[in-house]
């Protein structure tokens, strides 16, 4: 594919109008062809324009209809995916395999979704009959589904350029549901965002679908976002990215003559803790293998591991001995973008000038962009102290605490904000700690992981990947996974209408055989 470096807004391909960036190879710090458009407001409304008026149209396809352009843009993802995972890898300095796997899983989730509207289980369909002979007073056919919120914008996220960015989950469940997108893509990676954007363009064309169903923008500041959220067509909102940045997208929201959600993922530590069983029997493994955890896509990850917790014992020199050794072996190696990188290295300065020790580092880096592994130890009462040690620091960095009790680890626990994730790794003379330490767990994030580590992560029905602020701006829902669809849904009733005005899921005779409760049954 050759790329154009346009914004896609519906079927047309729109030159800049707000001046142009070329995309920056992390590896070499060179800027790579082809210049690629900025747009501005009047692109956003252009965009949101379009939206709207495919909106009605899309969200009432069948099912079926909606199934199969979900499988095309699937198809579509897999037909690109090593042109995709090249030019992606040239944009992140990430390998050009894992970037392989991550546009397989991007095309996956789609086939996921397609099989989730396929059920039709997120319609959430209920049906209460009509009571006419009810005293004191009948009661009237009530039938309940679930639509979809409106047109949305989607901000692709830096740090995962194909599953978190323009293919991602967000677009997939927004589409699913049969809200119409439009995505601002992240300027870390212009022309992978532009190989997936026009997949799924291709896709809507090949079904026939109102060229409003999908858009993509790109902008350079602040200005373009905060167009797509002021934008009063646009009913919700997606993030991925710190938490300054998503919190100034959720307080402008809530600002609107209309407020609108904001769905935000935004920064979680994601502590491990070692109960003194578990550490006495595997410190050295746990160790090991919390660091390499660690170490995956350089520390970038929004369940990278970052924080363990052990209470001193026997097994702890074995656990450090073990953290030391992997992470001093550990090569220097590219960082997805020099801002990354710079906010990389003054977090490992904060955390050294508020108490943390560092007690390793791996080989030095050669390149310009490159993230040297590290690792700094407190004690818990430190930890306690000095909140800012419990700040996430985005990159190959681990703080390893240790406590003097089970008291200790216990106060530790409850002193995190929320969390997308927390682990536990526990022996079976540990359940009763076990069994103290899940409630303040529970309170604190979206998913507790016994015996393994956070990263990685299934995209399932039973996967949760949120949690209470700052982890993310609403904990009720989860950004990855097929429960992922219910941030885009609300609920319609029907009352008293005949059968022939009913959407089709809820008419009498079940003519799609699709899952309904009947009287809650």
């Amino acid at each position: 594919m050759s790329l154009t470096g346009h914004l896609l807004i519906g079927a047309a391909d729109v030159p800049a109008t707000e001046g142009t960036m070329k995309a920056l190879n992390p590896a070499t710090n060179t800027l790579i062809e082809p210049e690629f458009a900025f747009g501005g407001r009047a692109q956003v409304d252009q965009a949101a324009t379009l939206a709207d008026a495919a909106f009605d149209s899309y969200s009432h396809t069948s099912l079926a209809e909606r199934a199969a352009f979900l499988e095309s843009i699937a198809d579509n993802l897999n037909a690109a995916r090593e042109e995709l995972a090249a030019r992606a890898a040239l944009e992140t300095g990430l390998p050009q395999a894992q970037l392989e796997g991550e546009a397989a899983r991007a095309a996956t989730q789609f086939r996921q979704f397609a099989e989730v509207v396929r059920k039709g289980r997120f319609l959430q369909l209920a049906i209460d009959p009509a009571q006419p002979d009810r005293q004191p007073r009948p009661r009237m056919d009530h039938r309940l589904q679930k639509v979809a919120i409106g047109p949305v914008a989607i901000f692709g996220a830096s740090n995962f350029p194909i599953s978190y960015s323009v293919a991602g989950g967000d677009t997939a469940s927004a589409l699913a549901a049969g809200a119409t997108v439009i995505l601002k893509a992240h300027n870390a990676h212009p022309g992978a965002s532009e190989i997936q954007a026009r997949a799924i363009r291709k896709a809507v064309q090949m079904h026939g679908l109102h060229e409003g169903v999908f858009s993509m923008v790109r902008g350079g500041g602040n200005a373009i976002g905060e167009a797509l959220v002021d934008h009063p067509l646009i009913k919700a909102v997606t993030f991925t990215g710190s938490e300054v940045g998503g919190m100034a997208l959720y307080r402008r929201a809530q600002l609107r003559p209309d407020p609108i959600p904001v769905f935000t993922e935004m920064t979680s530590v994601n502590p491990t803790f070692i109960l003194p069983e578990a550490l006495e029997a595997r410190g050295a493994e746990i160790g090991d293998g919390f660091v390499e955890r660690m170490l995956v896509n350089v520390g970038q990850a929004c369940l990278c591991p970052s924080i363990l917790i052990a209470v001193e014992g026997e097994g702890l020199q074995a656990l450090r001995s073990a953290m030391i050794n992997r992470v001093s072996a550990a090569p220097a190696r590219t960082m997805l973008t020099p801002g990354i990188h710079g906010s990389y290295v003054k977090g490992l300065e904060a955390m050294e000038s508020v108490g943390a020790n560092l007690v390793a580092v791996g080989a030095p880096a050669d390149g310009q962009l490159e993230g040297r592994s590290a690792l700094l130890e407190v004690d818990g009462q430190r930890l306690l102290s000095e909140p800012a040690l419990a700040h996430e620091v985005f990159g190959p960095a681990a703080l390893l605490v240790t406590v003097n009790d089970e008291e200790e680890l216990l106060a530790v626990a409850r002193s995190f904000k929320g969390q997308l994730s927390a682990a536990i790794h526990l022996e079976d003379r540990d359940l009763d700690l076990a069994r103290r330490l899940l409630p303040i767990l529970e309170r604190r994030t979206g998913r507790i992981v016994v015996n393994a580590f956070a990263h990685p992560q299934e995209v399932t029905f039973a996967t949760v990947h949120g949690g209470p602020f700052p982890a993310t701006s609403d904990s009720r829902f989860t950004s990855v996974g097929m429960t992922s669809i219910e941030r885009f849904l609300r609920p319609v009733a029907y009352q008293g209408f005949p059968d022939a005005l009913l959407p089709e899921v809820l008419r009498e005779g079940n003519p799609l055989g699709l899952p309904r409760s009947i009287d809650g049954q």
